[in-house]
C-alpha cells in the first residue's frame, strides 16, 4: 500500500455482531446494574472479521448523531505488551505479511501493537456497516484487549524454550478473524453437544524468522458464582497442524515437553 493513504489501525479488529453481543453478556453478568441497550440483532457479516490487512474504508459522511456520539468516546489507546513483527525494509512485498505497514499500529518507543481507541473502534464498525451502539464501547474496548492479552500470554507458553529467546521472544506478524468457520476440533465439540466459540482468531507468530500459525477458539466461560470471576472467557489456544512444526509443538505438549 502507498504510504501515502495509509490504512486505519482500528480497522485492525472491530468485532462482529456475535462477538459483541458474547462479551456483553459476559460484562453484564459481571456488573447487572449497569444498564445498556437491547441486544442487536445479528446479521450476516459483509465483511471478514478481524485482520491485521489494511481496509478500505468509507468515505461516506456521518450523520450529525453519530458524529456527535463520537466525541464523546475515549481516543486514548492502550499499548499491548505484544510484540509487533516488522519485516526489513529491503525485503521483497512478496515475503511482507499484509501488515506490514509501520503506520497502523506499533508503539515507537516498545515495538508493540496498539490497541485502538473506543472512538476508533467505534468508527470502523460504522464503516463496516455494523450497527454499534457508543454506550457498549466502553466495555468492548477493555475487553477485546484484555482477550487478546490473555491469547498472547498462551502463546508464549507455546513458544517458551523453542528458540525464540535468541532474538527477544516471539512477536505476532499478522492475524485474521473467521468467525464463521469453525476449527475441527470446535466442530467436534459442537457435534457433542458443546456450545460454539463465539469467535476465532489465526495468528502468525513469528520466531527468530520462522513463521509458526495458532489458531485460537475463543469462548464464553461459566459463571463460577465467585466475586471477580464472573467476567470469564476460555481460550483454547494451539498451533497449527498444517506445517511439522505446528505438529511437533502438538506431540511435545501432549508427551509434556
Amino acid at each position: 500500500m502507498a504510504a501515502s493513504n495509509p490504512p486505519d489501525p482500528a480497522d485492525a479488529c472491530p468485532v462482529d455482531h456475535k462477538t459483541r453481543e458474547a462479551w456483553l453478556a459476559q460484562a453484564k453478568k459481571a456488573n447487572p446494574s449497569q444498564p445498556r441497550t437491547p441486544p442487536h440483532a445479528a446479521a450476516a457479516l459483509a465483511t471478514p472479521g478481524c485482520d491485521s490487512t489494511a481496509m478500505e474504508a468509507s468515505q461516506s459522511a456521518q450523520p450529525p448523531k453519530a458524529v456527535d456520539a463520537i466525541r464523546r468516546l475515549g481516543v486514548e489507546r492502550e499499548i499491548s505488551t505484544i510484540p509487533r513483527a516488522l519485516p526489513n525494509d529491503d525485503a521483497p512485498a512478496s515475503a511482507r505479511p499484509a501488515n506490514s505497514e509501520k503506520d497502523t499500529g506499533a508503539d515507537k518507543k516498545t515495538g508493540n501493537w496498539i490497541y485502538p481507541s473506543e472512538q476508533m473502534f467505534f468508527e470502523a464498525m460504522k464503516r463496516k456497516a455494523y450497527s454499534p451502539d457508543e454506550t457498549d464501547m466502553h466495555t468492548i474496548v477493555p475487553i477485546h484487549n484484555a482477550v487478546n492479552e490473555r491469547a498472547w500470554k498462551e502463546i508464549k507458553e507455546w513458544e517458551k524454550g523453542r528458540g525464540s529467546e535468541a532474538c527477544g521472544g516471539p512477536k505476532l506478524a499478522s492475524f485474521s478473524g473467521l468467525s464463521s468457520s469453525l476449527t475441527p476440533r470446535a466442530r467436534l465439540n459442537t457435534l457433542m453437544g458443546y456450545k460454539p466459540p463465539f469467535d476465532r482468531h489465526d495468528w502468525v507468530v513469528d520466531r527468530c524468522g520462522t513463521k509458526v500459525e495458532y489458531v485460537i477458539d475463543f469462548y464464553a466461560g461459566k459463571d463460577e458464582g465467585r466475586a471477580g470471576k464472573d467476567l470469564n472467557f476460555y481460550l483454547d489456544v494451539r498451533p497449527k497442524l498444517n506445517t511439522w512444526e505446528g505438529v511437533k509443538l502438538r506431540a511435545f505438549k501432549f508427551v509434556g515437553l
